[in-house]
């Protein structure tokens, strides 16, 4: 259930950027569609799973689906709020991040390298085609606290298994910490340090 909330957080920032970009909405569907899906495939793929789960099971294709749809047909009203893509890619990122450690997890047990690079790649994969499809510099490269917040969100998951927490206990705490560093960072505009041009 986690997984398909986090599909449709994401999607809802694809379509959202789509229609900024004057997609139609097939546009607007195709970009949701791999902005909720891409980092997952991508993840399968890596660790073999074949063939991916977004594949097997149509539940995420009707998610992100429905959820460019929506978008598409609500965006008038919601056009003027630019906080809420903002919410979404932050419980995106968050759920996005624990779930990707929780499948490392699961396939490589207590390996804190294989949970990172999962859950990271999980997080972020999806809005880098996003953005990469819009012509644009990916979000993770340049806005506030992204891949940051998703690894410091892994760490708190490892930590807490490590120390014999239930995996399903230790999922909650892990993506709120995801959630709560990725939206104080923008509203702070916190960022990491750049190179003096």
């Amino acid at each position: 259930m986690l997984d398909l909330f986090g599909t449709m957080a994401f999607a809802v920032t694809g379509a959202f950027k789509a229609i900024e970009h004057k997609a139609d909405i097939v546009g607007v569907i195709v970009l949701s569609t791999i902005t909720g899906v891409a980092g997952g495939v991508i993840r399968d793929i890596i660790f073999g799973i074949f063939p991916p789960t977004v594949i097997i099971n149509p539940w995420y294709l009707i998610v992100t689906i429905v959820s460019g749809i929506v978008i598409f047909f609500l965006y008038p009203t919601l056009r003027g709020h630019w906080n809420l893509f903002l919410k979404f890619d932050a419980v995106g990122l968050g759920v996005f991040s624990i779930i990707g450690a929780t499948i490392a997890y699961n396939l490589f047990g207590l390996n804190f390298l294989v949970m990172a690079f999962a859950g990271t790649l999980t997080a972020v994969g999806g809005g880098i085609l996003r953005d990469v499809f819009v012509n644009e510099v990916p979000i993770v490269f340049v806005k506030e606290l992204y891949a940051s917040a998703s690894f410091v969100g892994i760490v708190t998951f490892f930590v807490l298994l490590f120390i014999g927490v239930n995996v399903n206990i230790a999922t909650i705490p892990s993506i709120l910490i995801v959630i709560l560093i990725r939206l104080v960072s923008i509203r702070y505009n916190w960022n990491l340090p750049r190179a003096k041009m």
